[in-house]
């Protein structure tokens, strides 16, 4: 049995977006342990997953396949999950990602059902999520004296653009494999 949106095509079920929402959180903690072991053999240490953004690919995947519900749901507790299981990433940068990922998810979610090609729906996605955690790191500076400086949102932008424009290539190649494989079914 299938749930929909009002302005989008019919959900999974709740069963699929539940396990799609798993497996995006086990992509969410095991895709940058790849980037962290590279770096730390290549000695660009953690800098691989700062530059390529490693978690958002799988929020993104499960916001565009399974709806907003799985992608901020998945969002929320990847960042949490790999901090518990790796101290990956740092605690002060742990409360704007869980914010920023769960935003991606739900964007893409929100954007799954709509005619637009993909790469706008990730661009629509990335720009809503990142406004998002500039709010949050707005709101971390000046209501809770938070130590994450503002610069903090024009250097992740910048130092994250390589991982932006890998998501604007590999999410509509991945879109664009699941859809022909399903319209084959």
């Amino acid at each position: 049995m299938a749930t929909t949106l009002s302005t989008t095509r019919t959900l999974p079920s709740v069963r699929t977006q539940a396990l799609a929402t798993a497996a995006a959180v086990v992509g969410a903690v095991a895709i940058p342990q790849i980037f962290h072991v590279v770096g730390a053999v290549s000695g660009l240490g953690t800098g691989l997953g700062e530059a390529f953004l490693p978690m958002h690919l799988p929020i993104l995947l499960v916001g565009l396949l399974a709806g907003p519900y799985a992608g901020a749901v998945a969002g929320a507790l990847g960042p949490l999950a790999s901090f518990a299981l790796s101290g990956m990433p740092g605690a002060a940068m742990v409360p704007f990602m869980v914010v920023e990922l769960a935003s991606y998810g739900l964007f893409a979610g929100l954007l799954r059902g709509t005619s637009m090609p993909t790469i706008g729906k990730v661009l629509l996605a990335q720009i809503g999520g990142r406004l998002v955690r500039a709010v949050a790191i707005l709101v971390g500076v000046y209501a809770f004296g938070s130590t994450v400086a503002v610069a903090t949102i024009w250097t992740s932008i910048a130092a994250g653009l390589p991982g932006l424009i890998l998501q604007w290539g590999l999410v509509p190649l991945i879109m664009f494999w699941v859809n022909h494989r399903s319209a084959k079914e």
